[in-house]
């Protein structure tokens, strides 16, 4: 012991034994192997990317329901109205909406052509064009007015479609009229054929925008997004596109 000159008595630190063993820290840090390290990156890039999905998701719901409340209508060249149910050659509720939409859109000189798209389902005698085309007509759109795709069975089918329509006419720059929770995935296909698209959303559509269902369309629309993502941009790059039919599952509510 050290006494110093306040009286306080030091008791100086102990020096180590040699051949004591370390620490039990020190023994912790030693002991962990090349596996315990790999295990606790994996761990910590798993939640990593698993709270960059949730993140992703979030913003592509938002996206969704930001487009659904959006009009951008602006001249452009035609109006697209992309098809849907119709009976007996004559189109149903939500397809009426649509249409009512593009015709107020054209009277109001936003574009001088509609273009309508859609085929029939197996047991069908009419294409959703058909009836679009009957529907129009009917309303006072002179026929040499319209272009109509007639066998798409999608939204992606009826982008591709039209293409070949438009090309000759000069047309790529589009209004598309669908439901509002729709317009986010149709504008991103019209883009990646070619268009430049601005949306425009039916509001007298029975899906109406804030309505109690509009979420689990969002949902099942935010799905449909990510599997036209997969299928463009993913799939091509690592040879696991999603065959057409499985593609056709996911978006066929939504066409």
């Amino acid at each position: 012991m050290i006494t110093s000159r306040d009286g306080t008595t030091v008791v100086p630190a102990s020096a180590p034994v040699p051949g004591s063993p370390p620490s039990r820290s020190l023994t912790m840090r030693r002991r962990r192997s090349l596996w315990g390290e790999v295990w606790r990156w994996g761990v910590t890039l798993f939640w990593f990317c698993a709270a960059a999905l949730i993140i992703a998701g979030v913003v592509l719901v938002f996206a969704i329901y930001r487009q659904a409340r959006t009009d951008q209508a602006r001249p452009a060249e035609a109006i697209v109205v992309l098809g849907t149910a119709q009976y007996n050659g004559w189109p149903g509720p939500v397809f009426q909406a649509r249409l009512d939409r593009a015709i107020t859109l054209w009277q109001e000189g936003y574009a001088p052509v509609l273009v309508v798209t859609g085929g029939k389902m197996p047991d069908d005698e009419y294409t959703e064009a058909e009836a679009a085309l009957a529907y129009l007509t009917e309303a006072g759109v002179p026929p040499e007015a319209i272009v109509a795709e007639y066998a798409a069975g999608d939204t992606w089918e009826s982008m591709l479609g039209i293409v070949p329509l438009l090309q000759p006419l000069g047309i790529d720059e589009v209004i598309v009229v669908s439901d509002g929770f729709h317009l986010f995935r149709s504008r991103l296909m019209a883009r990646d054929v070619g268009l430049q698209a601005w949306g425009s959303p039916a509001e007298t559509s029975p899906i109406r925008t804030g309505g109690g269902g509009e979420l689990s369309y969002v949902l099942r629309e935010a799905a449909a997004v990510v599997a036209h993502l997969w299928q463009t941009r993913v799939g091509p790059v690592t040879g696991s596109a999603l065959m057409p039919s499985d593609v056709g599952t996911l978006a066929a509510p939504f066409s």
